[in-house]
């Protein structure tokens, strides 16, 4: 696990070794251990050295930071090349079928000299070219320069699960791991897209697509590859390499389903412990990242030392300590807690919003923060941890409203029923609720904003300031209806590529490479993904309202049986309400400073009648003062501009 960054200048105008050293620095906890810089000019030899002065007069530069996970020898150092000198990479992930891979290119008449990864991954890609990302089990966004095509070749893993940005400027094309990197690059605007910022604002939404916060800084999309002529820079081919399977059903029994994914579940944990450091695991109690933690065990016994990091909420309503215990206790682990305060947000929620580039939902990013954090104290370098599970199998409680949706499309008027009547009774959600959820996705759009307003989602809240956003071109519009008559499939691919997961995994990025940690998730794999999608929606939840139904059923005899048996849904989650009564005077501070009165987007008038609505008992919680907060601390650390 490292950071990347590269540059190509348009003409020989060359460029200030001070300039890389700080775009290298600004990647330093991603890569603590070592780094590296790659210069060449497109005529003389490639030079490589851990010193930029020495490579003067490049017309292209690649950058590399160095955690190291697999082949901590000095043979796993980057910038790496192939021995003819035509392909050199700059590499930030894990493949973890490495061993398989390097076997089959030996096969082939390739020879290696390092045990790393990068190697393999060099020469998949010299063998094969493109076809070699679909071979590829892992998380990934590399670099690779071809001097004899004369091409640079970008590419990013399935899911997004490792970052990686760009963006044009004058003087050439730019990519780093982070976005604050690149806005280290003189140049670089620092003007907000309006378009995601509607998305935040109004939604919580980020990160899915192409775009960012930063109108002119792009982000690679998961599951794509972005290839460029080293000769003509300005016309980059940019294609998607994989898709989820979305129709293909499998014709198989639920028994048969919950052997093989059990099956595939191992597998893919198994390879996750591939390591040359030690390998621990963040425990939140629920289901997914106890059966990472059980599985760790069921498959190397007795020998691996297993440490487990758990974050345990200050709310006895939100605690999952009593689960994290049965868990540790079952599994043996070396068990690590961390609690968190809101004079502890206050503490570092400035570190919080550099780290992470741009605005985040919700305070539980901190909690997240916080076990990354205790992990790197205790010399953790590599943790498993249970992302995606949710998305796949539809672990949130607003899917139980898109299985409903699904029968109730399907004219299943009775087994309609008898799921609405059931899932009423699970902790947090409700018949009104359900049928809310359920119709707002069955409407056609132009009947959605009644429905909408029941649930206090208006299009266009009076804290947002309507006419900045038309005036930018930007006309706030209506969710989507889906259609189709699997509404969970459609739903839970929506949350996979654009609503959930995307956030989801830049939050886990940056919080864990701050603290330089690879967080490691073993249910992201093409192969898992697509078998799960492949099922019947009832094996994901099942006529009751359980959820993850088949693979509850595939962790029997692995997880006990009382984590299998919870029916409430907690995850990291802060309390937020209570804090507020504490951090009230901090959050009155920032919607009331010199960069709140600068942000053209907020109606702050508005804005603080309804913070104190929501402190009066008035109006109810509202995860878009969080939102606010984040926006105008975010705009001030970042020098964001609204205006052209």
């Amino acid at each position: 696990m490292c950071g990347i960054a590269g540059l190509l200048l348009f003409k020989d105008s060359g460029i200030d070794s001070n300039i890389l050293k700080s775009l290298s620095n600004s990647l330093s906890d991603r890569g603590p251990d070592d780094f590296g810089f790659l210069g060449w000019s497109l005529s003389a030899p490639v030079q490589i050295s851990r010193n930029p002065e020495s490579l003067e007069n490049s017309r292209i530069w690649l950058l590399h930071r160095r955690l190291s996970i697999l082949d901590l020898s000095p043979a796993g150092w980057q910038p790496m090349g192939t021995s003819d000198g035509r392909y050199y990479i700059v590499f930030n992930g894990e493949i973890y079928n490495y061993l398989e891979l390097q076997t089959q290119l030996k096969g082939l008449g390739h020879e290696f000299r390092s045990h790393s990864d990068t190697e393999v991954l060099l020469a998949a890609y010299a063998h094969w070219g493109v076809k070699a990302l679909n071979k590829l089990v892992g998380m990934f966004a590399f670099a690779i320069l071809d001097t004899w095509e004369r091409t640079l070749f970008l590419a990013r893993d399935f899911f997004g699960i490792k970052p990686l940005y760009y963006t044009y400027s004058q003087n050439g094309l730019a990519f780093a791991s982070e976005i604050k990197a690149l806005l280290k690059l003189p140049g670089v605007k620092r003007h907000v897209n309006p378009q995601r910022l509607y998305d935040y604002l109004h939604s919580g939404l980020t990160d899915y697509g192409g775009e960012t916060l930063f109108a002119d800084i792009k982000q690679l999309p998961p599951s794509h590859f972005l290839k460029v002529s080293l000769d003509k820079p300005q016309q980059p081919q940019i294609e998607c390499y994989w898709q989820l399977e979305l129709n293909q059903h499998s014709d198989i029994t639920f028994a048969e389903a919950t052997e093989h994914l059990r099956h595939l579940f191992l597998e893919s944990v198994s390879l996750h412990l591939r390591s040359d450091v030690p390998v621990g695991a963040a425990l939140s109690g629920g289901i997914d990242s106890s059966a990472i933690v059980m599985a760790m065990r069921h498959l190397q016994g007795e020998q691996l030392q297993l440490h487990t990091f758990s974050y345990i909420a200050s709310d006895p309503a939100l605690s999952e300590e009593k689960w994290v215990d049965r868990v540790a206790e079952a599994a043996a682990v070396v068990v690590h807690k961390v609690q968190a305060s809101p004079e502890d947000l206050i503490t570092d929620f400035n570190r919080l919003i550099d780290l992470q580039d741009e605005p985040f939902g919700s305070t539980s990013i901190y909690a997240q923060y916080r076990v990354f954090q205790l992990a790197k104290t205790v010399g953790i370098k590599v943790i498993l941890d249970g992302q995606g599970a949710d998305e796949l199998l539809g672990g949130y409680r607003p899917y139980l409203a898109a299985r409903l949706a699904s029968l109730l499309r399907q004219g299943q008027w009775g087994s309609a029923n008898q799921f609405l009547q059931q899932s009423a009774k699970l902790p947090g959600t409700s018949q009104k609720k359900l049928l809310l959820r359920a119709v707002g996705l069955l409407l056609p759009p132009s009947m959605q904003a009644s429905v909408r307003q029941l649930v206090n989602k208006d299009v266009k809240p009076s804290w947002l300031n309507s006419d900045w956003f038309t005036r930018h071109g930007l006309v706030p519009k209506l969710y989507q209806g889906k259609h189709g008559e699997e509404m969970l499939r459609s739903q839970l691919y929506y949350a996979l590529v654009e609503t959930s997961l995307p956030m989801l995994l830049r939050y886990e990025d940056r919080n864990s490479m701050t603290n330089s940690i690879e967080s490691r998730v073993p249910f992201l794999t093409p192969t898992l993904a697509n078998f799960i999608f492949s099922l019947p929606e009832e094996f994901m939840i099942a006529g009751d309202g359980t959820s993850k139904a088949i693979f509850r059923q595939a962790m029997r005899g692995i997880v006990p049986d009382a984590i299998l048996d919870r029916k409430d849904k907690i995850g990291f989650a802060t309390p937020e309400q209570q804090w507020l009564k504490t951090l009230r005077p901090w959050v009155e501070a920032v919607l009331n400073s010199e960069m709140a009165t600068q942000i053209p987007a907020l109606n702050l008038q508005q804005v603080r009648e309804e913070f104190q609505a929501i402190l009066d008992g008035r109006s109810a919680f509202d995860f878009c003062i969080w939102r606010w907060v984040n926006l105008i601390r975010w705009a001030e650390r970042f020098n964001v501009t609204f205006e052209d």
